[in-house]
């Protein structure tokens, strides 16, 4: 069975001290070892955060790193220096990433392998546009960014790798995949898993859904057979929905047992 994983992508908010009381909540409420629980403040808070969530069972994450591990790159960070903060993940690939700052497939492919360097989880994100969608591209759109994500990547580092499938559509758009959707995405991740690496890790390696996951909707979501966890956005700035999210991971894997 894989246990449940729920990452909070807090995206550029929280100031230092919203961001400390933000955490002292989720730390409160949210301790749990039936489910991975991952938060991914910014940068700036890294630190902070990361002394808080001490001796918890929550995990400190970063948003996103640069490949090289130092050296003259103005406004990078660099997997060296997140693993000094205290982070064990790292989100890569988000789709705002690609859309707003030219990330491909090659440099996130570069990023994963930069990541696993020193230590660090990636959470690869993947997903289709809404027009993608629409021509029924969205199959071939997966199947060309886990191709860039995982290339040349031997069995034991791409089994290190949690995948997050977040279709573009429903990222901060109030609209969701409906289960049956993201069942069917995901199932077709975990075939091409089968295909690349075998079937061992295929069942292995855990596939969160992102976009626009909230209280009321993701029992709905986390009861899928191939879907084992979350990342959450929006939801993951109130302690009280991110909780309830963390909640309904815990119960749907729970009754599958």
């Amino acid at each position: 069975m894989r246990k449940a994983v729920i990452a909070g992508n807090w995206k550029m908010h929280a100031t230092l001290a919203q961001a400390e009381a933000l955490a002292k909540q989720i730390k409160a409420s949210c301790e749990t070892e039936a489910a991975e629980v991952v938060i991914c403040p910014p940068f700036t808070a890294l630190e902070a955060v990361g002394k808080l969530l001490q001796g918890s069972r929550i995990a400190l994450g970063a948003q996103d790193l640069y490949w090289q591990p130092q050296g003259a790159f103005t406004g990078e960070i660099s997997g060296l220096m997140l693993a000094d903060a205290g982070c064990r993940y790292v989100i890569v690939g988000h789709s705002e990433r690609r859309q707003y700052f030219g990330e491909t497939n090659e440099t996130v492919q570069r990023k994963v392998r930069a990541a696993l360097s020193h230590g660090l989880t990636p959470i690869i994100c993947i997903g289709e546009t809404l027009a993608q969608r629409d021509a029924n591209q969205t199959f071939e759109i997966l199947a060309q960014q886990l191709d860039g994500a995982f290339a040349s990547l031997p069995a034991a580092e791409a089994r290190m790798c949690l995948l997050a499938y977040e279709p573009v559509w429903a990222i901060g758009t109030g609209r969701t995949a409906a289960p049956e959707q993201a069942q069917e995405a995901h199932a077709f991740i975990r075939r091409w898993l089968g295909k690349q690496f075998g079937e061992e890790l295929r069942e292995a390696v855990r596939i969160q859904y992102g976009g626009s996951v909230n209280a009321a909707n993701a029992a709905g979501l986390l009861q899928q057979a191939d879907v084992d966890g979350a990342l959450v956005g929006g939801a993951s700035l109130q302690a009280e929905a991110f909780s309830a999210i963390v909640k309904a991971a815990v119960e749907a894997k729970a009754a599958v047992r």
